[in-house]
């Protein structure tokens, strides 16, 4: 008896030794499932992305001639496709972990499955060599007492029922041994058509790198040209920050002229009222949620200063950034806010001036303006339409954020 009894808890060590390694390896961690799934999602992103940059070089291609928004576009395009190469070989990483992990895990439900499987059988025999009832009631009767003898009754029920306990353990780990057996088969699956996909997109790249180079070759004949029209853009954007400053000079000498009427000591800044104070802080708050002014975009030029595509020993200097978009798109308000300026720019279309409290934003290269000045206009209302530039075959918005006289970089504002 007392052998039978040490077997039995010999099988109850295995079996909770079981069922924890079932719960610890089971099944991939909550942090690393959610990292998955975020690569998943940047990289349906980072398609879209592509998908969209396409679209405009197949726009910029129709008047057949090379131009700088080609290679503009063909370099954002290259800088997305390189990040979608790494979010696939980061994809593949965590799969191979997770197979790596379950090769594990089923090795130890597989080494477990025949531990229970061994113990079973020995209960088995042990059962067969002791099937007969005389045997059984011999055991009984052979009890010093009539306490050991229903001690002995009460252990031979006992071990019948955990003998048909371990035979269903068995089943269930059985079955899920061929799950997880079934599911490594399709994290193999997955890993291949990861695998296939890296190898397709470094293809494109490389295509698109040698794309990039050949328009790099024809443009730098052009350079003559583009240092015309670099300056010419260096000058429009001059006349730009001017307009804009007569603006806040405007607003500001409006606010001196009403301190002056009511005898009140002539302020040196923009003044704001509680109600622009709270637009103010309002917009302080949702930096990093605002709104593109554009429903669908590219950035085709950051904010600061920063090398010339083409010309590297020549520096740009960008005082908000460049969204090249589809032609014919519009341009939205990205706040609540009131329209401050609408101003024409002779060669570089119209701009309008937004005041949200104490921050400004700007559009500028418009074609059509549907607001004017006075006007309230909430998040997202269309204001205007954007300038096509025919030369470059491009639909261009200047997009600024203004502090004050601070500006500011807008893609650190937009979501």
């Amino acid at each position: 008896m007392s052998n039978l009894l040490i077997k039995k808890n010999s099988s109850s060590s295995l079996l909770i030794l079981f069922w924890l390694l079932m719960l610890l390896i089971a099944k991939p961690s909550a942090a690393q499932k959610q990292t998955k799934k975020d690569l998943e999602n940047k990289k349906k992103q980072l398609q879209n992305e592509i998908e969209y940059t396409n679209q405009l070089l197949a726009e910029t291609k129709k008047n057949k001639k090379i131009s700088l928004n080609q290679l503009v576009t063909l370099n954002k395009k290259i800088t997305v496709r390189e990040e979608l190469i790494y979010t696939i070989n980061s994809e593949i990483k965590i799969l191979n972990k997770q197979i790596n992990q379950n090769n594990e895990t089923i090795k130890g439900l597989q080494n477990e499955y025949v531990k229970l499987k061994n113990e079973y059988a020995k209960m088995i025999y042990y059962a067969y060599k002791n099937q007969d009832a005389y045997s059984r009631l011999m055991f009984v009767f052979a009890s010093k007492d009539f306490e050991q003898a229903f001690m002995r009754l009460k252990y031979m029920q006992q071990y019948n029922d955990y003998r048909h306990k371990q035979a269903e353990i068995i089943i269930k780990s059985k079955r899920n041994l061929d799950e997880k057996v079934q599911g490594l088969e399709t994290q193999k699956s997955s890993q291949r058509v990861l695998l296939s996909s890296e190898q397709a997109e470094k293809s494109n790249l490389n295509s698109e790198k040698t794309e990039k180079e050949q328009v790099f070759s024809k443009l730098q004949v052009q350079e003559g040209k583009l240092k015309k029209d670099l300056e010419k853009k260096k000058k429009d954007a001059d006349k730009l920050q001017q307009a804009i400053q007569r603006v806040i000079q405007k607003e500001l000498e409006k606010i001196q002229k009403e301190a002056e009427t009511e005898n009140k000591p002539k302020p040196d800044k923009l003044l704001l009222t509680p109600e622009s104070q709270q637009l103010s802080i309002s917009f302080a708050n949702n930096k990093n949620k605002l709104p593109w002014p554009v429903v669908k975009g590219i950035v085709s030029e950051h904010f600061g200063v920063h090398p010339h595509p083409l010309m590297p020993n020549i520096d740009i200097n960008n005082n908000g950034i460049d969204i090249t978009t589809s032609t014919g798109s519009l341009t939205r308000a990205v706040f609540d806010g009131d329209v401050k300026a609408v101003v024409n720019m002779p060669g570089s279309g119209k701009f309008i001036l937004i005041r949200h409290g104490e921050y400004l934003t700007i559009y500028s290269n418009l074609k059509d303006v549907y607001v004017k000045v006075g006007d309230k206009v909430k998040t997202k209302d269309n204001i205007g339409s954007i300038l096509f530039d025919e030369d470059d075959s491009k639909t261009l918005l200047h997009f600024e954020i203004w502090k004050g006289q601070v500006k500011l970089d807008p893609e650190s504002w937009l979501f």
